[in-house]
């Protein structure tokens, strides 16, 4: 009992302790402009993080400066210069948008900034148990360096007015493409959708799931991808264009959907399709699907570098991407429509009365119409998996 008493003593002490420190770091943040590094690819997501500086300017005296990216790797490496040149203080990334092998490998290499989200007031909304998905970044352990602000889900578009019977697992995929040669196609794996494509293959088709979630290994490679190299084989003569020739991205692969000249895309935003309808961007016949036995997902993470100029003002903005009412707005339909990162059963009434509120929409899938999410294998099954592309399928 002593033990219980003493415990409960130090978390009441703690409390105002805690919020005297955020007061102090938000009177240092005030007046700090934060060079937020993200990719700048998709449009609602660059108005959204727009919206985010006028309110963290509005609050707090913090602006935010989205520094928009073609691809993460241009910021870790930017830091990675930084350190070898020596500037420890005052560095030119202050937040980055970041997950997977960019996380792994800033956090090899001692790039990061942290443990600092335990600090963050709106992290009492986060369920931070061990192994829950906000503690694991691609299987690697977060701890703390990273604070996450969205749900990434991988899902299928089909333009149900062509597409006819959907494949209900990626084997399926093959028959579909027989069906309708040339009708399919997915984005270059160099570019992070197309090698999500291949993972959700791999995943499904490996010989061994479990190997997934440790660092890849020559044998390992060789034995859990054959089954994927096979299906694949079999799948690219009926993609477009003979699967000779790729869309560079996403956003390519939508406005090929849009203009009818393939049936199928692909997003990491459950959401996108329906807001792409509103906007006259994608068919109103557009539809969302997974396969049957689920499909990966994960959360999107903000992370501070080590030598941040503005550590500060990043916490202020990763503390806000954690508010309720943040998240709500960025769920909104109109907005950004992506699923939050807050456990629901830490929100109170008011607050789930704001989510509670929020529109649907005819494309818009429920939660729960998105089936199981099926954990990302560990950031080096990526890495080897573009280059094996790479090497069989381009000359």
């Amino acid at each position: 009992m002593r033990f219980i008493l003493s415990a409960a003593a130090t978390l009441m002490l703690a409390a105002p302790a805690l919020a005297q420190d955020w007061q102090a770091k938000l009177e240092a943040a005030r007046g700090q402009t934060v060079y937020f590094n993200a990719w700048g690819g998709d449009p609602r997501t660059n108005d959204f993080l727009t919206w985010v500086g006028a309110e963290t300017e509005r609050l707090y005296g913090v602006k935010v400066e989205q520094v928009k990216l073609a691809d993460t790797a241009e910021a870790v490496s930017r830091v990675l210069a930084e350190k070898a040149a020596g500037q420890t203080e005052g560095g030119s990334v202050d937040l980055i948008w970041i997950n997977g092998p960019n996380f792994l490998a800033m956090k090899e290499q001692g790039l990061l900034h942290g443990p600092f989200v335990a600090d963050l007031p709106n992290a009492k909304y986060l369920d931070l148990a061990p192994g829950a998905p906000a503690t694991l970044d691609f299987t690697v352990p977060v701890e703390g360096m990273e604070s996450p602000w969205r749900l990434a889900k991988f899902v299928f578009v089909a333009d149900t007015a062509r597409a006819g019977a959907l494949p209900p697992d990626m084997a399926g995929f093959v028959d579909w493409a027989k069906a309708h040669p040339g009708r399919m196609t997915h984005p270059n794996p160099a570019n992070f959708m197309g090698a999500t494509f291949l993972k959700q293959a791999l995943v499904e088709l490996a010989t061994d799931p479990a190997a997934l979630q440790q660092p890849v290994t020559d044998e390992a490679f060789l034995a859990v991808t054959e089954p994927l190299w096979a299906w694949y084989d079999a799948l690219r003569p009926n993609l477009w264009r003979e699967g000779t020739a790729f869309p560079e991205n996403e956003s390519i692969q939508n406005q090929m959907l849009n203009d009818g000249e393939i049936d199928l895309s692909m997003s990491f935003d459950p959401a996108s399709t329906a807001a792409f309808i509103e906007q006259g961007l994608m068919p109103e016949t557009a539809r969302v699907f997974v396969p049957k036995g689920g499909s990966i997902g994960n959360m999107s993470f903000v992370a501070i570098p080590f030598n941040a100029a503005h550590r500060a003002g990043a916490e202020v903005v990763a503390n806000f991407l954690l508010d309720p009412a943040t998240q709500a707005h960025a769920q909104d339909i109109r907005v950004l429509g992506s699923f939050s990162v807050l456990d629901p059963t830490r929100l109170d009434a008011a607050q789930k009365a704001a989510f509670d509120a929020l529109p649907a929409a005819p494309a818009l899938p429920r939660l729960e119409d998105l089936g199981p999410t099926l954990l990302e294998p560990h950031p080096s099954w990526m890495t080897r998996l573009t280059e094996e592309w790479a090497r069989r399928y381009t000359r």
